[in-house]
């Protein structure tokens, strides 16, 4: 069985070995996620050259993803390192405090004093310490500990509801977007956007620093602001995709509404034909652990039954004892929720209006290939926007995008039910098809006498110009 849900897997020092890589890979990787909030430009530059390495010995295409640090906010250091809050006392936040004490700690973001306000709530370390703004005399911010705890160096800050000013691209995310380019990153994870401009900067920014090397990544908005529930709409449209990142998120709107947000995401991205991505804690417990919980089994379940085109793996991953496992797991779970879904074509074409032939050409391949009950639907694409659009609708049928361009190959890895091949660039269709079968036929999705549905754009080789369809039986050609 073809896994529909991809897995993107972030590494670190757990799995940054090219042994324990290739095992990943081989259990089900699908895209690579490097952390830029962690390591040095080299060290990136270094993981995605032995990304690309492995990935190749593995014969597969996996997609790199650089995910941006973006303006995270956080508190300063302690001179013992950390301290530890009593519910009740009272605690400042200092922007001039150069070293903290029991009584008050420096903030790494200067102006956090100017967008507060007495009685704003801020959730610190992702919402296990909470403190209530007092006043504001300066710099100095002080509060009253509602929730206390051990609180450490650089813990990050949220204002519940959200409301910060920070710029959504920090100088340092603008050097990162030229790192990610010179190794020619795939997608791009803008963190923190509280809108749709803050994506087409970034998409900009990506443009002319991948010029060069006539690069240009797909662009993905990581949702973690409340600014950017309103506007999500807008942000989605400016981008190629979406993040449900459900850790600072949740910080913001408070846990009881991540699930509902989640479905409604999930819902928005796919009916405008963009990416989603489920992340944030989704196997926690196997940072430590062997075997995940039973909830945690559920919510990767939960993910892909909402449509998710990918679940993602943080720290269990990148830092944790059992990266291979957990990627194994997650890959059975995926496997399991796929075959309990239950497939309503028919329904998502009610209403549906077609402006373009491309589009109305991939439709029309899903409605044939789901009512033939065809073995498979192969889309021979240069861009991949065709297979996109017939992976934005729920069938059980795979889907395998066959391309000449290395760039869409691995663009295309992130796309739910969507596998992809490469074919040799030809502008003779009958060698393009006769070569489609023998490549579907090589790699054994297909056996004589079965029938798929094929795309193509005539004439060959032209990008967007997908507009003819056939229906075929392997061993005609």
């Amino acid at each position: 069985m073809i896994r529909a849900t991809k897995i993107v897997a972030t590494i670190g020092p757990a799995s940054s070995s090219p042994e324990i890589l290739s095992r990943m890979i081989k259990a089900g990787v699908n895209v690579v996620r490097l952390n830029f909030s962690h390591g040095k430009a080299q060290d990136h530059i270094d993981r995605a050259e032995m990304i690309r390495k492995v990935a190749a010995e593995c014969g597969r295409e996996i997609a790199i993803m650089a995910d941006l640090q973006g303006p995270k906010i956080r508190i300063g250091k302690f001179e013992q390192g950390k301290i530890f809050l009593e519910n009740g006392s009272k605690f400042i936040l200092d922007a001039d405090c150069e070293m903290g004490n029991q009584a008050q700690v420096g903030l790494d973001y200067k102006e956090l004093p100017r967008d507060l306000r007495p009685a704003d709530v801020l959730l610190l370390n992702d919402g296990l310490i909470v403190l209530v703004v007092d006043r504001i005399i300066g710099s100095a911010i002080h509060t009253t500990v509602r929730i206390g705890g051990e609180l450490s160096n650089n813990k990050g800050i949220n204002r519940l509801g959200g409301g910060l000013s920070a710029p959504a691209l920090t100088a340092k995310d603008m050097d990162d977007i030229k790192t990610a380019m010179s190794f020619q990153a795939d997608y791009i994870a803008v963190s923190f956007p509280k809108s749709a401009t803050d994506m087409i900067m970034a998409r900009q920014l990506a443009n002319i620093a991948g010029e060069g090397v006539r690069h240009r990544p797909q662009m993905i908005a990581k949702i973690e602001r409340a600014e950017a529930i309103p506007v999500l709409q807008e942000i989605l449209d400016a981008s190629d995709g979406i993040m449900v990142a459900r850790g600072d998120l949740a910080v913001e709107v408070g846990n009881a509404a991540v699930p509902a947000l989640q479905k409604r995401m999930i819902k928005m991205a796919r009916a405008s034909n963009k990416l989603a991505i489920t992340a944030t804690q989704m196997m926690e417990s196997m940072i430590v652990n062997a075997v995940p919980t039973r909830a945690e089994v559920s919510d990767v379940a939960n993910a892909v039954l909402d449509g998710t085109d990918a679940v993602m793996t943080s720290a269990e991953t990148a830092a944790g004892k059992y990266p291979v496992e957990t990627v194994e797991i997650m890959a059975a779970v995926c496997q399991e929720a796929e075959k309990s879904d239950a497939v309503k074509l028919d329904a998502d074409f009610l209403n549906a209006t077609f402006t373009r032939i491309d589009q109305s050409i991939a439709y029309g391949a899903l409605f044939t290939a789901y009512h033939l009950r065809v073995k498979a639907i192969a889309a021979l694409t240069e861009s991949g926007s065709t297979a996109l659009w017939m992976s934005r609708h729920n069938i059980d049928i795979p889907i395998f995008a066959i391309t000449p361009i290395l760039a869409t190959q691995r663009k295309a890895a992130l796309y739910r039910n969507v596998s992809t091949f490469e074919l040799a660039h030809s502008t003779d269709r009958e060698a393009v098809l006769k070569g489609a079968q023998d490549l579907l036929l090589a790699k054994g999705v297909v056996q004589k006498g079965d029938m798929i549905v094929l795309t193509w754009g005539e004439p060959m080789g032209q990008v967007g110009g997908t507009n003819a369809l056939k229906i075929m039986k392997i061993g005609e050609y």
